[in-house]
């Protein structure tokens, strides 16, 4: 004989049913009436902008399907070498800036040099403008003629390096100084050495604090390593002025401005993703 199992599955009331089902109405007609906007919005704007008295000339500088085939591979070959900066002016940063924080929390009075140094470096390469350092490091480091001076691109990456470095540096620094003291002083008291707490503790909660405004720096670093045309490599901007020079045509820089576009999209996205767990996190700490 057998026994037939209780039922332990929770049944909701006809009060939640109907509360679930005016929720889904709800989130359905908001959809709906968001699509219908943005679509009317986009169609005023469409109509706004072929039907200006000059839309035919500007179609025909700036968004020509012909001068924009022609210049995707040299404008690609040039967007390999912004992928290739990134990644390296990307780890430099992080570095750079990781260690200037952990200088600038050093309390110990016999550190003071080094705090004051990373002081320093964070107001001055915060304040000064990335073009003005990119001038000074491609054009002013070859022009002292110093033996074994690295190539234009190197210099161009390093000064990227230095001024997002500062840039992260205060982020790295806002995360470990949010970490409350009792944490470190929990650690100190378990026999945890001071590198072995900003290795095990106050690093690792520091680094889920800030990720999110480290991930948006390096989106705009993403943007800024098209500056290094200025000082001469042929990257996608220095690849789309050469096809402009040669057709007099814009279409090669809206082609770099759109693969540009593309290329940050995942960044971006990575980066709302992050940001968005990170708000649902921290209400499930203030509920709990």
């Amino acid at each position: 004989m057998t026994v037939a199992a209780p039922a332990t599955g929770y049944e909701p009331s006809a009060l939640q049913r109907d509360r679930v089902a005016y929720r889904r109405r709800q989130t359905v007609r908001s959809v709906l009436v968001a699509a219908a906007s943005t679509l009317v919005l986009g169609v005023l704007l469409l109509v706004a902008v072929t039907g200006a008295p000059g839309w035919e000339r500007v179609r025909s500088s700036f968004f020509d399907p012909g001068v924009a085939w022609r210049a995707l591979p040299d404008v690609l070959r040039g967007l390999w070498l912004n992928v290739q900066l990134l990644v390296f002016c990307a780890t430099g940063a992080l570095a750079v800036g990781l260690v200037a924080a952990i200088l600038r929390t050093l309390r110990p009075a016999i550190f003071f040099p080094l705090r004051a140094l990373a002081t320093s470096y964070t107001y001055v390469f915060r304040g000064a403008p990335l073009i003005i350092v990119l001038y000074l490091f491609t054009f002013g480091v070859p022009g002292l003629r110093l033996t074994g001076t690295p190539p234009v691109l190197v210099l161009g990456g390093a000064a990227l390096v230095i001024v997002y470095g500062a840039y992260l540096a205060e982020v790295f620094r806002a995360g470990i100084e949010s970490v409350h003291p009792s944490q470190r002083a929990a650690a100190r008291s378990l026999g945890l050495t001071y590198r072995q707490t900003m290795r095990h503790v106050v690093l690792p909660q520091a680094a889920r604090r800030v990720a999110p405004p480290i991930l948006n720096d390096l989106v705009a670093l993403q943007k800024d390593v098209g500056l290094i045309s200025l000082a001469g490599p042929i990257d996608a901007i220095r690849a789309a002025q050469i096809q402009t020079a040669q057709t007099y045509n814009y279409t090669p820089y809206v082609l770099a401005g759109v693969l540009f576009v593309l290329l940050a999209l995942p960044l971006i996205a990575v980066t709302d993703w992050v940001t968005l767990r990170a708000a649902r996190r921290q209400s499930a700490e203030h509920a709990a």
